[in-house]
């Protein structure tokens, strides 16, 4: 017990060590003068403290105001206390009294003697209950009595009230239960104060003529009308609620001004010195195409926005807007997305060409003479440069069936390769060998052979 008690001390002193050194310095202080009162009848039964008779002792709170027979004063200044309020309505006080004890109860004793330290966290009320003087709080705390030669550790709880007569003084009443750990010769008992409180350690840090505590911007000089916040630009806006502190402005734009004129304050407006549209935060659109005229490419001429604000253009002129027109440049039909489309008599036209074709025997090499027809074949492919076109090959029956599909394959394939090396898109091209499955003329003559030995062009589906 004796262990727990020094710890106790060693705890309340670094607590008012740790909260002294870690508040705010803007913080009031105060300290305390006054009397105190030690009282043990009313602290409730414990057998185990033998240092107090039975009859010392009644239920807790039992006989709790008498005073003329149960309490002990020293008639003199006998309590002083030295509080610093923490935050949040929380205050820790440091406190120290004496006093003389002549009756436990009703039982007299030997004019003992009494000092106690105590450390206290207090919550004040007084700004739930929104007062100005009227100041009740409770708390806890601990300390270490000495009643003659014997101490104790106690555990503390408390309950007051200060009336403030000014932000200075204020009278203070408290009644404090503390309990001693020491279960033989400790003392539990109530200690009752009455003290005369001085705040003091208001701080002005701005230097603008108010406290801090009353100052709602205590580092920025300001105005007692604004609670001590500026006004930096002279608008009658403090520069707490103003948008535009250093720019002087107006109420209903917060503070800030509209040079324009447009009900769009400067700071939201993108076009400052020149009327304009909210929809465009503030900036003007002469042609009324929804784009203000600083992002509009067109600013007199109505446009979309896809196009920076110019109409789209129509090149070709077959009534397709060059944005939805695959073939700009060349004019085509509104169902083949502006470009032309291939008819049966371009095909008949393609196939003329194809006819012309040459092979050397039993091969796919193509003849130089065939040259001239597979460019004019391209030319062509090339006007319709959406579209996509299937070379097919094709033999005659003389041969077996698998070497004519072969040889099919593959004069159709050259032709393919044949068009890409002059200048068509290989992904509008396909080759395909049919054999002799498709024959147009018969095989039992050399005129008709000879129809169904071919290259043919038609348009991929």
């Amino acid at each position: 017990m004796k262990h727990l008690n020094r710890l106790l001390v060693a705890a309340v002193l670094f607590m008012a060590i740790g909260v002294a050194n870690a508040q705010d310095e803007n913080n009031p202080w105060a300290v305390e003068v006054g009397v105190n009162a030690v009282d043990v009848y009313p602290a409730g039964l414990n057998e185990d403290q033998v240092r107090i008779p039975a009859a010392a002792r009644g239920d807790i709170f039992d006989e709790y105001f008498n005073a003329n027979d149960h309490w002990n004063i020293l008639p003199s200044v006998s309590r002083l206390a030295i509080s610093r309020y923490i935050g949040s309505g929380f205050v820790f006080t440091a406190a120290g009294s004496i006093n003389r004890i002549n009756k436990l109860g009703d039982v007299a004793v030997n004019d003992l003697s009494y000092y106690s330290a105590d450390g206290e966290i207090k919550y004040s009320l007084k700004n739930a209950l929104n007062s100005s003087w009227f100041d009740p709080s409770i708390g806890i705390g601990g300390g270490y009595t000495w009643v003659d030669d014997i101490g104790f550790g106690s555990a503390n709880a408390l309950a007051g009230v200060k009336f403030w007569f000014n932000d200075y003084l204020a009278l203070n009443l408290q009644s404090t239960y503390k309990h001693a750990f020491e279960d033989t010769y400790g003392i539990t008992h109530f200690q009752h104060s009455a003290g005369v409180v001085f705040q003091f350690g208001g701080k002005d840090t701005d230097g603008d003529g108010i406290y801090d505590k009353d100052d709602e911007c205590p580092e920025t000089p300001g105005l007692p009308e604004f609670n001590g916040c500026p006004d930096t630009d002279g608008d009658g806006i403090e520069d707490r609620l103003d948008e535009c502190p250093n720019t002087p402005g107006l109420a209903e734009f917060n503070g800030c001004p509209d040079t324009d004129g447009d009900g769009i304050p400067d700071h939201l407006d993108e076009c400052p010195t020149v009327a304009g549209l909210a929809a465009l935060n503030g900036c003007p659109d002469a042609d009324g195409d929804g784009i203000a005229d600083k992002d509009d490419a067109c600013p007199n001429e109505a446009g979309p926005k896809e196009n920076n604000g110019c109409p789209w253009p129509d090149r070709d002129g077959d009534g397709v807007l060059d944005k939805d027109d695959q073939c700009p440049d060349v004019a085509g039909t509104v169902a083949n997305k502006g470009c032309p489309e291939v008819s049966v008599e371009i095909i008949k036209q393609l196939n003329e060409y194809s006819k012309t074709i040459l092979f050397d025997y039993d091969k796919a090499t193509i003849r130089k003479e065939s040259y001239s027809a597979l460019q004019s074949i391209a030319d062509i492919m090339k006007e319709y440069p959406n579209a996509k076109f299937l070379i097919e090959g094709h033999t005659d029956s003389r041969g077996s069936d698998s070497y004519n599909m072969k040889l099919s394959k593959e004069r159709a394939a050259s032709v393919h390769d044949y068009l890409v090396t002059i200048g068509m898109d290989d992904d509008r091209l396909r080759s395909e060998g049919f054999g002799e499955e498709r024959p147009i003329a018969t095989n039992n003559t050399a005129a008709g052979r000879q129809q169904n030995r071919r290259v043919e062009i038609s348009l991929e589906k």
